[in-house]
C-alpha cells in the first residue's frame, strides 16, 4: 500500500515539472554559489545552465555512544539547463571512531534530477527526484532501490530574513522491506554579511516503523568568492531515536564550462 502510494505521488511530482518549462528562465551565473548544504533543507533553486558544482564536508554523528565519521558528504550538481539539473551523489564511507558497534564501509551512490518550479506567487520551489542503488558494502548498504522525492521552498521576507522548508518522503529499504518516511524542515535564514549566513533550523523524520528523528540544527556559510563556500553546522537530537548531536563542515565550488 505505502508503495503504492509512493508511486502515485512520484508520478504527480513528474507532471507537476512540465509547466515550469514556460516560465522565463532565471538561472543567474553572476548570483553567488547557491548550495543544498549545510542544511537539510534543500536549496529551493537549481545551479546554473552549464555550471557544475560539486559540495563536499565531513560529518561526526554521536548516537548512543558510537561516534561515526561520515565524509566525503560529496554531492555532484550540473545545470543541463535553465531550470533543470542532474546530481550525483557520491558514496559515503562510514568510519567507526568508537570500538565496537557500527562496521566501517561505503554507502550507497545516488542518482538525481532536480527540477526548478518557481517563483510561484514569491515563492521559490524546487522538486527533486532521486534513486540510491545498492553499491556500497554489505554492512552498511541498504541492499535495496530506494527512490524519494524532495520538494523545497523559500521566501525572502526582507533583506536579510530568509524562510525556507522542505517536504520529502523516501522509500527506504530496511530489513529487506520498505520503510515509507516522510520528513518536514523549517528553516530561518539570516544575512550577516553580503557574504556570511547563519541558520536555525527543525529538522523531523517520520518513518512508517520506529520512532520518529526530531532534531535542531544550527550552521554558518561563508562564501569566499561567488563559486566557493565554506560552512560549519551542529545539530542536537530532540527524540531517543534520533542521533544524540552531530557536528560538520565542509566546502564546495562551482565552475563553468565557458
Amino acid at each position: 500500500m505505502f508503495t503504492r502510494v509512493f508511486v502515485v505521488l512520484l508520478a504527480s511530482a513528474l507532471g507537476a515539472l512540465s509547466p515550469a518549462q514556460d516560465q522565463p528562465p532565471i538561472s543567474n551565473p553572476a548570483a553567488p554559489i547557491a548550495t543544498d548544504r549545510p542544511s537539510f533543507t534543500n536549496s529551493s533553486i537549481v545551479v546554473p545552465a552549464g555550471s557544475f558544482q560539486a559540495e563536499n564536508g565531513l560529518l561526526v554523528v554521536s548516537t548512543q555512544a558510537q561516534n561515526v565519521l561520515d565524509g566525503p558528504e560529496t554531492l555532484l550538481r550540473a545545470g543541463v539547463a535553465s531550470r533543470t539539473e542532474l546530481r550525483l551523489a557520491v558514496p559515503n564511507y562510514f568510519y567507526n571512531l568508537t570500538t565496537g558497534g557500527v562496521p566501517d564501509g561505503f554507502g550507497d551512490l545516488a542518482i538525481g534530477v532536480k527540477e526548478q518550479l518557481g517563483p510561484l506567487s514569491r515563492f521559490d520551489v524546487s522538486a527533486t527526484l532521486f534513486v540510491s542503488l545498492p553499491t556500497g558494502a554489505a554492512s552498511v548498504s541498504s541492499g535495496g532501490y530506494d527512490p524519494g522525492i524532495q520538494v523545497a521552498w523559500s521566501r525572502g521576507l526582507n533583506s536579510k530574513w530568509t524562510l525556507a522548508g522542505m517536504l520529502s518522503l523516501f522509500a527506504p529499504t530496511q530489513a529487506n522491506q520498505r520503510n515509507l518516511t516522510g520528513e518536514g524542515t523549517l528553516l530561518m535564514d539570516l544575512q550577516l554579511t553580503r557574504h556570511w549566513s547563519t541558520f536555525g533550523e527543525y529538522v523531523g523524520d517520520f518513518p512508517e516503523r520506529g520512532g520518529s528523528r526530531q532534531l535542531l540544527h544550527f550552521g554558518t556559510a561563508l562564501k569566499v568568492t561567488n563559486n566557493q563556500q565554506l560552512d560549519f553546522h551542529v545539530g542536537v537530537g530532540l527524540t531517543p531515536a534520533a542521533a544524540d548531536h552531530l557536528i560538520g563542515f565542509g566546502y564546495s565550488f562551482r565552475i563553468f564550462s565557458k
